[in-house]
C-alpha cells in the first residue's frame, strides 16, 4: 500500500486528555474504571467516563452542544493537534484535507435526554433539539471538520466497535486516488443510556472491571473516548509512525457474536500483513479487541493461536480504558503508536488468572522494550472486522 504517516495525533479517555496523562497510566497500570454512576444509571457494571465534559460548546457552534461533540472537542484540544492541522491546511489548502470519522451512537443521550423534555400534549421534542448537529451519525464529523477549519472530503462509518479502525481504510484509499493529499481520521463514542441498559440487557456487561482473558471473565466495562490523527503521506512528514497496513473483513457470522473459530478476525489480520509486506513474526505487540466477554476473547485467540502461535505478546488495555466501542479503533491505534514511540507494552492489570483454556501469548505484567511494528484489532458486532498495523520511525 502507498506509505502514509501518523503526523500527529490527540486523544481523550478516562485515562486522561493527551499524551502525557495516557501514557503515564498506560506506564503505572492505573485504570480509568469505576462503579456506574452516570445520569440516571444505576446497574451494577463498572465504567469509563471522561471527566471534565461540562464545558457546553459554544459560540458559532453551540448548536452542536452534545456530550458527544464536547468529548470530540477535549481531544482535537490535545497536544498541539489543531496547530498542526492548521499548519497541514498551508501545506495542501483546506479543500485538500479529507475528514474521516466513525462513531456507534453519536450524540444520542442528546435525544434521550430531550425526550424527559417532550411535549405532553403533542409529543414533539423540544424546539432547542439540533438532530443534523447531535444526534445524526455524521454530526461528529461536521463538527470536527467546522472546527480544523476544513472543507475536504467527509464522512463517517458506523460499523459498531470497528469503526474508527475502518476509518483509517477509508482515508489510505481517498489519499491513495488523488481524492485528498491529506485526513483527519478518528472520532468520537461518549457515554448513553442505550448503550450501558442494551449491553447490560444483553448480558454482556461485568459488574466489577472487566477482565480481559481471565479465567472468570464475565463481560465488559464500557467507556467513551474520542481521538484523531493527521495521515499524511511518509514524504511529507518523515520520522513519524508508520501506517504499515490495514486488513479488513466481514464474516456475517451473527448480529452479535463473532465466528467461534475468529475466521473473520484472522482475515483482517492476514489481509493487514500482506498490504504491509510482512510476516506473523515481524509484528512485535499485538494490542488485542479483548472485550472480557467469554466468547469475543476465546474467538480472538483461536485467531491469534492460528496465525501467530505463541510467540507474539499481546493483551488487551479494556481494562483500563473501557470498551470505548466505536471509538476503539483510533483510541487503540494511538496507544499502539504511543507504543512505539516510547518503547513498552502496558500491562493488563485487571487480568488476574488466565483463562487456561486460552493459547495466545497473553502478558499480564507490561514491560518496557522498543517495539519495530505493533498491529491493533478492532472487532465489531455484525462481523466487521479490521487491524491495523503501525511501524516506529526509521
Amino acid at each position: 500500500m502507498t506509505s502514509f504517516v501518523l503526523s500527529h495525533f490527540a486523544l481523550a479517555s478516562p485515562l486522561g486528555a493527551g499524551r502525557a496523562e495516557t501514557v503515564a497510566a498506560l506506564h503505572d497500570g492505573r485504570g480509568g474504571l469505576s462503579p456506574c454512576a452516570f445520569e440516571t444509571v444505576r446497574i451494577p457494571t463498572h465504567i469509563g467516563e471522561v471527566d471534565g465534559l461540562d464545558r457546553p460548546v459554544a459560540g458559532g457552534l453551540a448548536d452542536y452542544d452534545c456530550r458527544n461533540n464536547r468529548l470530540a472537542l477535549m481531544a482535537l484540544e490535545q497536544d498541539g493537534f489543531i496547530d498542526a492541522v492548521a499548519g497541514a491546511r498551508k501545506r495542501y489548502g483546506a479543500h485538500r484535507i479529507g475528514l474521516f470519522a466513525g462513531t456507534s451512537t453519536a450524540g444520542i443521550l442528546e435525544t434521550e435526554l430531550l425526550f424527559r423534555r417532550r411535549d405532553p400534549v403533542t409529543g414533539a421534542l423540544p424546539a432547542d433539539f439540533h438532530y443534523a448537529q447531535t444526534h445524526n451519525t455524521y454530526s461528529v464529523a461536521d463538527f470536527a471538520q467546522r472546527v480544523l477549519g476544513l472543507a475536504g472530503p467527509a464522512f463517517v462509518v458506523s460499523a459498531a466497535c470497528a469503526s474508527t479502525a475502518k476509518a483509517f481504510g477509508n482515508a489510505a484509499r481517498m489519499i491513495a486516488l488523488g481524492l485528498c493529499d491529506a485526513a483527519v481520521v478518528g472520532g468520537a463514542d461518549s457515554l448513553c443510556l442505550t448503550t450501558l441498559y442494551g449491553f447490560h440487557s444483553l448480558q454482556l456487561t461485568a459488574e466489577g472491571p472487566c477482565r480481559p482473558f481471565d479465567a472468570s471473565r464475565s463481560g465488559i466495562s464500557i467507556g467513551e473516548a474520542a481521538g484523531f490523527a493527521l495521515l499524511e503521506r511518509a514524504e511529507r512528514a518523515p520520522g513519524a509512525i508508520s501506517l504499515l497496513g490495514i486488513g479488513e473483513s466481514s464474516d456475517a457470522h451473527h448480529m452479535s457474536s463473532p465466528h467461534p473459530e475468529g475466521l473473520g478476525a484472522r482475515m483482517a489480520m492476514e489481509r493487514a500483513l500482506a498490504a504491509a509486506g510482512l510476516a506473523p513474526e515481524d509484528i512485535d505487540y499485538i494490542n488485542l479487541h479483548g472485550t472480557a466477554t467469554r466468547v469475543g476473547d476465546a474467538a480472538e485467540d483461536q485467531a491469534i493461536w492460528g496465525l501467530f502461535g505463541d510467540r507474539t505478546p499481546c493483551n488487551s488495555t479494556k481494562g483500563q480504558t473501557g470498551h470505548t466501542l466505536g471509538a476503539s479503533g483510533i483510541l487503540e491505534t494511538i496507544i499502539a503508536a504511543l507504543c512505539l514511540d516510547e518503547g513498552f507494552i502496558p500491562s493488563s492489570p485487571t487480568t488476574e488468572r488466565l483463562d487456561p483454556t486460552l493459547r495466545c501469548r497473553y502478558l499480564i505484567q507490561g514491560t518496557d522494550r522498543p517495539l519495530r511494528r505493533v498491529m491493533s484489532n478492532s472487532f465489531g458486532f455484525g462481523g466487521s472486522n479490521c487491524s491495523v498495523i503501525l511501524g516506529a520511525a526509521p
